[in-house]
């Protein structure tokens, strides 16, 4: 263990020697043994690509539905054809995916070739979500209108309080950036609301000034020709300027179409260009990804824009990065489109404007349309009923056939866009979404930059402090070296909250080499510390030597810890950690809020989870300290006969009138997959006489032998009966 964990740790424990009357009623918590028993988890491994493209196999995700919309579940390999560039496929690989699930990486890894992936009881059928799902939402804000902006986030907002998932996580991103340093993946509900709080609508409509005042629209009509739309603002520009010739009406008028869709087009390059840097930041996030793309629609405009272009490269790097995504209208029912009610628009008896602007609305639907439809997912337009579009996505994208297939000489050197065909042969009225395509290598970026010339390394710089910054810089966490990250605050009477961040990292992931005599690793390792604007505060370094442990001792993970005093606040920390010998990195984010307890308002501190293996002795008071049997986990992983040992603090609970001391309860609850396993009746809080009463300890032990291996969530629920108020924790761990 490292010094400052250990420094942690003797922290801690002198805390909780304060607690140590409260423990003596510990309460043991039985979990129910009658839970049908589940896969255990999988080991560790390098994360799967949902569509991969190796001189291997190439695999792609499908989805099948029947006429009424329902998954279709009882295929097999032999009912699929497979084209690719209009030549059929063997398909190689064959599995059914449950997205989220525990086995969902393990199944995507057999599909590049590993072995086949089987659970306990020798099938290979889905397991229960467990893992959580990564959603994400990319609002397209250079093209939302207020109404719309508004709609989008009831939307959002509705997603985090009521149909996120127990265990997943979740980005809100914005096309203008103006979210800023929230813009993250996570499963804190407190941080995706302040996102969504920070969107404001962005004035970043295209408008001509001349009179009559053109659409951008009717700009691409006059640019591409159309004779209805160029012959009336030629005539209309004749009337505005007497004496002038058609022909130089005519260069008047286009020039300003020309100069109104260049503007166009520099808000759209934005908004594909966020869109593209998103799906490919998450290739570096396990399983298939769910995207929604909430937008007011844009025009594709060939001639002035590379707008189709980024298309293309959009749906070749979200099948790399096994991005599905579904587009939806944030417009609601519109029948056509409208211009600004403050200006009526040019009139035209003629009819001769109105005819050309047929099909404007779908013109705006297109590239959304493309971009599910071409990634596997689907478009939603003309509804006002926005929440059900993102519970059909999550339900039709929860479940998927995955298939793998040898490319051709040909097709693997190809630099052309390979597009996939895939039709389920023998059964009729069944609806397919499916990858359009991919490239076999990323295409070229379309603006290219020029090369960058090195500059010699600085000898004063500490370099691999510097590529750690740059791994924790990054937007999604590095997971080459998986690293467990625990961040969890206290108040102390004499120093006010203190924030303790505490990675472990395991240890087999680094490599030994002998050093006098001695198997001896070095690893690397930083943190850096950020406030809710992503103003950087602490941050720490260090470099570790790892030696075997002294007389045979049992080898450890590698634990480190390091604690900072901060004011109440929304924090994000990033950690990091490098191999010397092969320089693998590893990275882990998280975020955590300090409450203010200035305000007198019931609060309680972070849950503090600890391990007590089957067979050691329980809690003793007299004649045994408390933490010679307990041991603080970092990451949260237990096995099934374990005791989960818990340790929360209640501040500013409120006094009784007859003795002026705290009456508290609290309520402890384990949940699976949103659905509780574990329910406890309100047990009271005893309080020594000794105890500071503006630090109210509780523990309690949880027997985890009947529970199944999974993910679950520890919620600890404290009553005050003084004040009749409620305040509550969570600490999510695993079973293995």
């Amino acid at each position: 263990m490292a010094s400052s964990f250990s420094a942690i740790r003797s922290e801690t424990s002198r805390v909780l020697r304060r607690a140590v009357c409260c423990l003596a009623g510990a309460a043991i918590v039985s979990a129910p043994a009658a839970l049908a028993q589940q896969p255990a988890r999988t080991e560790r491994q390098d994360q799967p690509e949902v569509l991969r493209v190796s001189s291997e196999l190439v695999q792609t995700d499908v989805m099948v539905f029947d006429g009424q919309g329902r998954f279709v579940n009882d295929l097999t390999r032999e009912q699929f054809e497979l084209r690719i560039n209009g030549k059929v496929r063997p398909v190689e690989f064959f599995e059914r995916i449950t997205a989220g699930s525990l086995n969902e990486e393990q199944q995507l890894a057999a599909a590049r070739g590993s072995a086949r992936a089987r659970t306990d009881d020798g099938t290979s059928g889905p397991v229960p979500l467990d893992r959580g799902r990564p959603v994400f939402f990319y609002v397209d804000d250079l093209h939302l209108d207020p109404s719309s902006l508004n709609r989008a986030r009831q939307l959002m907002t509705r997603f985090v309080d009521q149909d996120m998932g127990q265990n997943d996580e979740t980005v809100i991103s914005s096309a203008s950036g103006q979210i800023g340093f929230l813009q993250q993946l996570t499963d804190n509900k407190t941080v995706l609301r302040a996102a969504i709080a920070k969107l404001s609508y962005r004035n970043y409509n295209v408008k001509d000034t001349e009179r009559p005042a053109m659409t951008e629209f009717q700009a691409l009509k006059v640019d591409g020709y159309d004779r209805n739309a160029t012959d009336y603002f030629v005539e209309e520009t004749i009337k505005v300027n007497p004496g002038i010739t058609r022909d130089n009406a005519l260069v008047i008028i286009q020039g300003r179409a020309r100069a109104l869709l260049q503007q166009s087009a520099r808000v759209t390059t934005d908004s594909l260009a966020g869109l593209e840097g998103l799906v490919k930041s998450a290739k570096s996030i396990p399983g298939r990804k769910l995207v929604f793309f909430i937008s007011d629609g844009f025009f594709l405009d060939n001639r002035n824009s590379d707008a189709q272009n980024r298309l293309q490269r959009i749906t070749s790097i979200a099948a790399k990065s096994g991005v599905v995504i579904y587009s939806i209208d944030a417009r609601g029912l519109v029948s056509s489109l409208g211009g600004d009610a403050s200006d009526p628009g040019p009139v035209d008896p003629s009819g001769r404007l109105q005819s050309s602007m047929m099909g404007e609305l779908s013109a705006t639907q297109d590239p959304l349309s493309a971009l599910a439809h071409d990634t596997g997912g689907k478009a939603f337009f003309n509804s006002n009923a926005l929440e059900p579009a993102v519970k059909r996505a999550l339900k039709e994208t929860s479940t998927y056939y995955l298939l793998a297939w040898k490319p051709d000489s040909e097709a693997r050197e190809s630099k052309k866009f390979n597009r996939i065909e895939v039709k389920v042969i023998g059964r009729s009225g069944l609806t397919l979404q499916v990858r359009r395509g991919y490239y076999n290598t990323d295409p070229e970026p379309i603006v290219k930059t020029a090369k960058r010339t090195e500059k010699p390394v600085d000898p004063a710089v500490n370099v691999p402090q510097l590529e750690l910054g740059k791994v924790m810089s990054k937007t999604f966490p590095e997971r080459e070296i998986p690293i467990a990250l625990t961040l969890s605050y206290l108040n102390l009477a004499d120093k006010g909250s203190m924030l303790s961040a505490t990675m472990q990292v395991p240890r087999e992931f680094f490599s030994f080499q002998p050093v006098n005599g001695k198997p001896t690793a070095v690893v690397d390792i930083a943190g850096a510390f950020f406030n809710a604007q992503g103003r950087p505060g602490a941050s720490f370094g260090n470099r570790i030597t790892i030696n075997p442990p002294p007389n045979g001792g049992k080898e450890q993970d590698i634990a480190y810890g390091h604690p900072v005093f901060l004011t109440p606040g929304l924090y994000h920390v990033r950690v990091a950690a490098r191999d010397e010998k092969s320089g693998r990195v590893g990275s882990a984010h998280g975020w955590i809020e300090i409450p203010d307890l200035s305000k007198g308002q019931l609060a309680l501190s972070s849950v503090l989870l600890g391990k007590r293996p089957a067979g050691e002795p329980a809690i003793v008071v007299d004649g045994q300290e408390l933490q010679n049997s307990v041991g603080m986990s970092v990451n949260h992983r237990f096995s099934s006969g374990d005791f989960l040992r818990f340790l929360i603090f209640a501040y500013n609970a409120g006094r009784a009138a007859n003795d002026a001391k705290p009456d508290l309860a609290l309520q402890v609850q384990i949940l699976r997959d949103e659905q509780p396993v574990v329910t406890t009746p309100l047990k009271r809080m005893t309080v020594d006489p000794s105890t500071d009463l503006s630090r109210v300890p509780y523990a309690a032990e949880v027997a985890l032998g009947g529970l199944p291996a999974g993910r679950y969530l520890l919620r600890l629920t404290a009553v005050d009966r003084v004040s009749k108020t409620t305040a509550s924790q969570q600490a999510r761990f695993d079973i293995e």
